[in-house]
């Protein structure tokens, strides 16, 4: 019997954990303060601000939100980072992907105070996770981490297999997978679009993770028998439906689900720990610029 990972259970469980915290801070004068900005006019990333911007209110953490016009110079948004860098009542700064094409991804990234990038993408916060060191894990790959914990799936001596090499998801995977430290001690896999002979390398791993943002790329001849696979995909594809549309995940989820032992969904999966993980990271961002300690999930 296949078993259906839950993220929405687990993700409940740290925010409840969460929410203690930001009451410990709370006892200390202190509020938790996210600021996220927005310079597009992209559905999805308005969704997924609002979704941040919701949990922060149940939690109690203190949101602060800023639209940028998508034609604005990239002057204007570095701007706004400065100033929220230099704002103590923020603790973490997100800025919401994509960003226009006349502003360099990168040159936002390393805009961001370190001690305040929650997504842990700052060039400062990479190298620190890669040295074992880590200040703020990535989101969706700490996410994982906390599912396989949740579901006593046993990273140690597995042979964890990674398809994709995004810097959100792919490479932070990878580097937490081969860690000295809890989650961590797996022989690591990364596959991507150059790999040779894909379904024979998926189908070795006890643990896979699929993060390649291809609809329905891993199907269940590429998956091995009593493997866990965790589905970081959310894709966007036709449907006759009221929306016209359906969410799928980078694994066709009824095939893999006849080989694998345990599955995350699409959506309800890896989804809600992202979110999750966000919070968390804020909440460890008040924490330490503050000095109050708290104990985190």
């Amino acid at each position: 019997m296949t078993t259906i990972i839950d993220g929405n259970e687990v993700a409940d469980g740290i925010q409840d954990g969460i929410a203690s915290c930001v009451e410990t801070l709370a006892d200390e004068g202190v509020t938790p303060g996210l600021a996220t900005v927005l310079m597009s006019d992209d559905d999805a990333s308005e969704t997924y601000v609002s979704m941040k911007q919701r949990t922060c209110e149940e939690l109690g953490i203190e949101s602060y939100h800023h639209e940028i016009a998508p034609d604005e110079p990239a002057s204007t948004l570095f701007d706004r980072i400065d100033a929220l860098n230099d704002d103590p009542a923020v603790h973490g700064i997100l800025v919401q992907m994509p960003v226009p094409d006349h502003v360099e991804k990168r040159a936002v990234l390393e805009r961001i105070d370190p001690a305040k990038d929650v997504d842990g993408f700052h060039p400062e916060n990479v190298g620190r996770l890669v040295a074992g060191n880590a200040r703020y894990k990535p989101c969706t790959p700490h996410g994982i981490q906390k599912l396989l914990a949740a579901y006593d799936v046993e990273t140690e001596g597995a042979d964890a297999v990674v398809v994709g090499r995004s810097d959100i998801v792919g490479k932070p995977m990878a580097n937490l997978f081969i860690q000295r430290d809890a989650g961590g001690n797996a022989t690591t896999t990364v596959c991507h679009s150059r790999t040779k002979n894909l379904a024979e390398k998926t189908r070795n791993a006890d643990v896979l993770v699929a993060a390649t943002g291809v609809p329905e790329m891993i199907d269940g001849e590429m998956v091995g028998e009593g493997a866990t696979v965790i589905d970081v995909g959310v894709n966007r594809v036709e449907a006759d439906t009221e929306k016209g549309y359906e969410l799928v995940g980078d694994v066709e989820f009824e095939s893999a689900k006849e080989k694998a032992s345990a599955i995350t969904p699409v959506p309800g999966g890896v989804g809600p720990l992202t979110i999750a993980m966000l919070m968390y990271n804020t909440v460890k961002a008040a924490s330490l610029q503050s000095g109050v300690a708290v104990d985190l999930p």
